[in-house]
């Protein structure tokens, strides 16, 4: 064999393996194209999976608060004698939200519903308590009370909520609770 057919058949060889190299750059370009995509898709079905449990363990916590949050009230002096739930609107293009609001004829109580309550959460709701006479025009003669409720408190969110004149309602069991000191004297917004 001589050198040149030998430094040929190198080039050949050379040339398919070229071949193919760029064949399976392809095949995996693809491979990756799709797996990404299949990635995204199940990121997405994920995500709402994570949102519908989220919603309807908030849900869950809602219905635990309600149940008896009428006769807690009554049983520390307030008369009122129903409840509402997710209240929703739009105001001057601010959206609101009202988890539950118990209420008589004169009076009502603005009910932050969270699972675990963090600082921000107390803050947020202050801020919604000082908009409601403006948002919820019904109730703009009404003497307004705030409360938070939750399952679990974090970050010394109960002793701040209750530090800013809110009612505190801890879900428990079945049911739920007051948890305020017996002299708490609750603000009116």
């Amino acid at each position: 064999m001589s050198q040149d057919a030998s430094i040929q058949d190198i080039k050949n060889v050379l040339a398919q393996v070229v071949e193919q190299t760029k064949t399976s750059q392809a095949e995996y370009n693809k491979y990756k194209i799709d797996n990404s995509k299949e990635i995204r898709e199940l990121s997405k079905e994920i995500k709402k999976a994570q949102n519908l449990f989220t919603t309807q363990w908030g849900r869950l916590i809602e219905s635990l608060v309600e149940g008896e949050i009428v006769n807690l009230f009554k049983a520390k002096g307030l008369a009122v004698d129903s409840l509402s739930t997710r209240r929703r609107g739009g105001n001057n293009g601010q959206a609101y939200e009202f988890d539950i609001i118990v209420h008589n004829t004169t009076e009502i109580v603005l009910v932050e519903v969270k699972t675990t309550l963090k600082v921000k959460d107390v803050e947020k709701h202050i801020y919604k308590l000082e908009q409601a006479k403006g948002w919820l025009k019904e109730y703009k003669n009404y003497n307004i009370h705030g409360a938070v409720a939750f399952l679990k408190a974090d970050e010394g969110s109960a002793a701040f909520a209750e530090k800013n004149d809110l009612w505190v309602i801890k879900a428990t069991g079945n049911s739920s609770s007051i948890i305020n000191d017996s002299n708490f004297e609750p603000a009116l917004f």
